[in-house]
């Protein structure tokens, strides 16, 4: 693995005023896996026929994929821990890593129904966004979602996140279907106006 994959791939630790993004681990002592059991299980996450989240049975497999990825140095997985109350409440991935074109996509991402709302995705995505164009320099940042996902659309579109378009027919889906996929980006030269965007959110909360 060439120095540039291998930092796009590292998942170093992140932490704001809300939340802490801890490198992905299997350990029992991390207490990724259980927590993350209880994230899905909270909300039923699992059962939203239009995302990709495992049932509480399969975290344990689905952890051990990422975290194979990343060994490859195809993605970089953390863990979203609430600082209010020292809980495991989601996790996300840098995935579609390219490092010769500075490009990445923030995805695979699920968060507890009670840490929805609380400010905890936007910081986290500003410490995600900020790693991205600050740290690895990348040229452009994208979001990927279902077509059925509105709360995701919106989500990524408060964000500044601007649409690129819709890949239709993208993905075979899970229940035979086929995904389309909308796609989102923010790009180096709109990260300042993104970034004044989401600490202004994170102001108005107090944090």
């Amino acid at each position: 693995m060439d120095e540039l994959t291998a930092r796009f791939c590292d998942p170093v630790p992140l932490a704001g005023a809300l939340v802490a993004l801890e490198p992905l681990s299997a350990e029992p002592s991390s207490g990724h896996v259980e927590g993350l059991r209880r994230v899905v299980a909270e909300g039923d996450l699992h059962r939203t026929w239009y995302t990709h989240v495992p049932a509480p049975d399969a975290v344990a497999a689905d952890v051990g994929q990422r975290l194979a990825k990343q060994r490859a140095g195809l993605v970089a997985a953390w863990t979203l821990r609430r600082l209010d109350t020292g809980e495991v409440c989601g996790t996300t991935t840098y995935l579609n890593l390219d490092p010769v074109n500075r490009r990445l996509e923030i995805g695979s991402t699920f968060l507890a129904v009670s840490a929805q709302g609380t400010g905890v995705n936007a910081e986290a995505k500003l410490l995600l966004l900020t790693r991205a164009f600050e740290e690895l320099g990348c040229a452009a940042v994208e979001f990927r979602t279902h077509w059925h996902n509105q709360q995701s659309r919106a989500a990524i579109a408060r964000l500044g996140a601007k649409q690129d378009g819709v890949l239709r027919n993208h993905v075979l889906w899970h229940d035979g279907s086929y995904r389309d996929t909308v796609v989102f980006s923010i790009t180096g030269s709109e990260w300042p106006a993104v970034r004044s965007g989401l600490r202004g959110r994170l102001d108005r909360r107090g944090v």
